[in-house]
């Protein structure tokens, strides 16, 4: 009765999960998306603590197994409260390492109850690496995105790469002859550390994006490696989502950028070097005062808002929500141009603008944003810098050339607001800045965009 019971909750976190996945490619139904896959994870965790059998007999050590629970419980609610926007694409980092610690442990685990000739011992040594690799990779990002990590590169990095990647290879065909099946298990459990290290310390901030979504899904692979140990069809399903969707939108970034997954692992761009498109100054920018960018504002027909990392550093998504329905009582036109890469993760900028509640219907995907630039009396962009460079179509010498950019120049007026003239998360000096038809609003995001709100309802 009782595994019954658990195959019918078992079928029910499954649904939940992918009913959830698909209620997340919508703002607005996002967050309802979320709690349904957390209810069937839920009801799935429940399930198997009190109706799982191990030999005909229940699980034990119960205080442990909700002393973790209440822990790891309480670690994740506060530091989902306590994050800042800007720092939510090193938190999925941080938090999707975890996923990968979690499964290698599980190998590790379980190794001890099998034979080195068990079948099981492949599933074991892939879900090992893989989870090894993402959990060390994913600890890496997030230190380069938290700035505690430089990008760090020695001539001929890919071929220690491809050494330690056969090392383990080898390693582990080593392991089924059943010499020394610990040593050797636990040797390829630190050479896919030392892998996990190497792979991402040499890339670049500005692929930092697609890193992120590749390591989840590596993640995704190993949690499903966890299910099909444990024969658990909520872990396998749960798993393979993860680890398909990842892979989706690992191969949708790449495409979003015009480079291959090989390109973005090997030929890296980004980080603090200024190398491959900086040229020093390029022209002479002009300003603009808030008073000015208020009367081009206010008076135009139609305004498209580029946000970018610089709108999430300074907490401004709600600052930018009021003005775009200031104008809009105005009789202005405003909606938002979002490119893929914006941002430190993927889809940063429409869960910044979610939060503060800007309907969706306002957020337009780059292909469709650059058939209405061209009729936009003016373009607000806001802390977004490679994703509107000219560059990439302009200058061949450029590490971003190829890339598909929003093509904010075919607006009539184009207005920056920057801290500085310093380069993007790539590095390079942008173009756009020394066109006619741009401006520049030095500040603060917020601060800008609140005087900028004041203004308006002065003209």
């Amino acid at each position: 009765m009782g595994s019954s019971v658990l195959s019918i909750i078992y079928l029910i976190g499954s649904v939940t999960f992918i009913l959830g996945l698909k209620m997340l490619s919508r703002p607005g139904t996002a967050r309802n998306g979320n709690l349904v896959a957390a209810g069937g994870m839920l009801a799935a965790i429940l399930g198997t603590i009190f109706l799982y059998r191990v030999d005909d007999q229940p699980l034990h050590n119960y205080g442990w197994i909700f002393t973790a629970l209440v822990i790891g419980t309480v670690i994740g609610v506060l530091a989902a409260k306590k994050v800042k926007m800007t720092a939510m694409p090193e938190m999925v980092s941080l938090f999707n390492g975890m996923g990968g610690a979690c499964a290698a442990l599980i190998s590790i685990v379980e190794f001890s109850h099998h034979s080195a000739m068990d079948g099981m011992v492949v599933i074991m040594l892939l879900s090992l690496i893989i989870g090894a690799v993402s959990c060390a990779g994913s600890i890496i990002a997030y230190g380069k995105l938290a700035g505690k990590i430089k990008d760090f590169a020695f001539n001929g990095q890919h071929i220690v790469n491809l050494f330690v990647l056969g090392l383990i290879v080898i390693l582990s065909v080593l392991l089924f002859t059943g010499i020394s099946p610990t040593i050797l298990f636990y040797s390829v459990c630190l050479l896919s550390i030392i892998y996990g290290v190497l792979f991402v310390l040499p890339i670049g901030g500005a692929d930092m994006p697609v890193v992120i979504s590749l390591l989840n899904s590596f993640t995704g692979v190993a949690a499903a490696c966890g299910g099909f140990l444990y024969n658990n069809p909520v872990m396998l399903t749960g798993g393979i989502l993860v680890g398909s969707a990842g892979t989706i939108l690992t191969i949708l970034m790449c495409k979003a950028m015009n480079r291959s997954l090989k390109n973005v692992l090997i030929g890296s761009f980004g980080g603090s070097s200024t190398a491959g498109g900086s040229t020093g100054e390029q022209g002479h920018y002009k300003e603009i005062s808030l008073a000015d960018t208020a009367v081009v504002l206010a008076y135009a027909n139609k305004v498209i808002i580029v946000p970018g990392y610089g709108l999430a550093v300074a907490q401004a998504q709600h600052a930018v929500h009021e003005l775009e329905k200031l104008l809009e009582d105005r009789g202005v036109t405003v909606k938002y141009a979002i490119h893929p890469v914006a941002g430190r993760m993927p889809g940063h900028m429409n869960v910044l603008l979610a939060e503060a509640d800007v309907p969706y219907e306002k957020l337009l995907e780059m292909e469709d944003a650059n058939n209405e630039l061209a009729t936009a009396d003016a373009v607000l962009i806001l802390g977004a810098n490679d994703v509107v460079n000219p560059a990439a179509k302009t200058n061949p010498a450029s590490p971003i050339y190829g890339m598909p950019i929003l093509e904010v120049e075919n607006a009539k007026a184009v207005i920056v607001n920057k801290r500085s003239m310093k380069p993007g998360y790539a590095g390079i000096e942008n173009e756009l800045f020394f066109q006619p038809k741009t401006s520049m609003l030095f500040g603060d995001a917020k601060k800008v965009l609140q005087d900028l709100t004041a203004s308006i309802k002065e003209v």
